[in-house]
This record gives structure tokens, C-alpha cells and sequence, in this order.
């Protein structure tokens, strides 16, 4: 594995890829019905849905809510540039996909660091005509690695408003990692008018002795697999300083969801926070 001119890894990303540890890509991918995973995702995957039925139904809200907090974005603000870290693996309707189907010059900066993801690429390049897309092999954990990136230089202008998607990945970082802070840095390189759309996992829709045994299987997902759950008030956090649209902060089942197919899921069978916010 080398790494060219332009920052990106080159070569084949097969050494990078350990069938034997789950990755929440993967493992996400499972629960989205996906075929993108191994034995290590699947069990990781099962050993949560035992502590939480609902997973999947979670998964499939959340994919929800990011395809129906791009189309706010580039339909009712007039974002057309959007960054978004923790990409996944690629499915329907990703962000550059709803962005570019309202406005077809939008551009997009996809961010992971799973290289599955990494060589699925290929199918998030494919941009209109009008727009672009990129992908960076990068961490959230490393802000200034993806704003220094060239890739997202030649395609984000980071003089004008941005998207910055974080969807799904935040409960990834424990608080030692400091969410906040790498957050507000992200947040600090984007100009007024720019917008932050993020989900995370709770536990605060659960009865107390089902949400410790969530929390439980959440921990035993393996290094790559933790997820840290947070209250509302530790979700509400992220967007100090900004102006949160409404509806606010709730369920991402319920953010926007008027137009989604009834019944709808309740909040405990999602137990996820999402909301958008802007920057003053």
C-alpha cells in the first residue's frame, strides 16, 4: 500500500481489510439487508439485535432521515456543497444522489475509513455532469488530514456554505476521543450559513433494564464496534452556537417524517437522536 501526490492511498486495499473484527460499515450494511459483510459483522450485528430487536428498523430510519436532511438542505437552504464523514457503504440514495437529483451542480466530499468502503469508491464517484464527487480514506478522529485534503480542496470551496453530514458515526467516538471538540473544528473551517446535519444512537427512549442490555451488546461489538450511547443533553451538545431548525432535536423518525409511508416506527424502536442546525 503507497500513498500518491494527492494523499490517497493507492494499491489494493485487501491487507487493510480484518474479516474477523466487525466494522460498523459492515455491520450496518448487514442490517440494511446489504451483502457487503463477513461472519465477524454479522455476529456483532445479531449480538446487538439481541439487546435490541429493533436495530434494523433503526438502520433503515436513519438511512431515512440522511436522505431527508440533504433533500432539506439543497432544496429548501440552497446548500450545494456538502461533506459527508462516515459515509458507509454505498446504497440507494446516497447524499451526492439526493443532493444532485434537486440540484444537479451540488458538490460532494465523502469521508471513511473502512476500505470496504474505500473499494466500493467507484460507486460514489459517479457524479452528474454538472456537479462532482469525491472520496477521502480518512478519520473523523483526524479533522485537519480531511480539510487539508486535496481531494476536498479541488472539490469543496470552503469559502462558501457547506452541508457537513454526520450521520451514524458520532456514537463511534467515545468522550476520551473528545466529539465536541473535533466537532467544533470541523464546524470552526466552515463559513456562516453552513449547516450541521447529524443522528446519534440513545438510550433514552428505553426502560431502564433494556436499555443496559443495549448498552451491553453495543460493548461487545469488538474495538471497531463500540457505540456510546448519549442522552438528549449530551446530543444537544454538538450544536452550541448554532440555530437549530425545526422540529429540533427528536427521533430521527419523527425529524421531517410527514411525508414518510404509515405506520410509523416509534421513537423507542428507533432510540436515535437526529436533528440540523445552522451556523450563524
Amino acid at each position: 500500500m503507497t500513498t500518491d501526490a494527492s494523499g490517497s492511498t493507492t494499491g489494493s486495499v485487501s491487507d487493510r481489510i480484518d474479516t474477523s473484527i466487525a466494522h460498523p460499515a459492515r455491520r450496518y450494511n448487514y442490517w440494511l439487508g446489504g451483502k457487503d459483510n463477513f461472519q465477524a459483522d454479522r455476529e456483532s450485528g445479531d449480538a446487538i439485535a439481541a439487546g435490541f430487536p429493533t436495530i434494523r428498523t433503526a438502520a433503515l430510519e436513519n438511512r431515512r432521515f440522511l436522505q431527508r436532511a440533504a433533500g432539506y438542505l439543497a432544496r429548501e437552504v440552497g446548500i450545494r456543497q456538502f461533506l459527508d464523514i462516515g459515509t458507509g457503504i454505498p446504497t440507494a440514495n446516497n447524499t451526492h444522489e439526493v443532493a444532485q437529483a434537486i440540484a444537479p451542480e451540488s458538490r460532494v466530499v465523502y469521508v471513511d475509513n473502512d476500505p470496504i468502503v474505500l473499494a466500493h469508491a467507484r460507486a460514489l464517484l459517479s457524479s452528474t455532469a454538472e456537479g462532482a464527487t469525491a472520496y477521502i480514506d480518512a478519520d473523523l478522529r483526524d479533522p485537519e488530514q480531511i480539510l487539508t485534503h486535496p481531494e476536498l480542496l479541488r472539490t469543496i470551496d470552503l469559502s462558501q456554505p457547506v452541508g457537513l453530514m454526520l450521520v451514524a458515526v458520532l456514537h463511534f467516538l467515545p468522550d476520551g476521543d473528545d466529539p465536541y471538540a473535533l466537532v467544533r473544528r470541523l464546524l470552526d473551517a466552515l463559513p456562516a450559513g453552513s449547516y450541521l446535519a447529524a443522528s446519534h444512537a440513545t438510550h433514552d427512549y428505553l426502560p431502564p433494564q433494556i436499555a443496559e442490555e443495549a448498552k451491553a451488546a453495543a460493548k461487545g461489538g469488538g474495538p471497531h464496534g463500540l457505540i456510546n450511547l448519549r442522552t438528549r443533553g449530551e446530543f444537544t451538545r454538538f450544536f452550541v452556537d448554532l440555530d437549530v431548525v425545526e422540529p429540533g432535536i427528536t427521533s430521527v423518525a419523527e425529524w421531517r417524517a410527514e411525508d414518510e409511508p404509515e405506520p410509523r416506527p416509534s421513537v423507542a424502536e428507533v432510540s436515535m437522536y437526529g436533528a440540523v442546525a445552522r451556523r450563524p
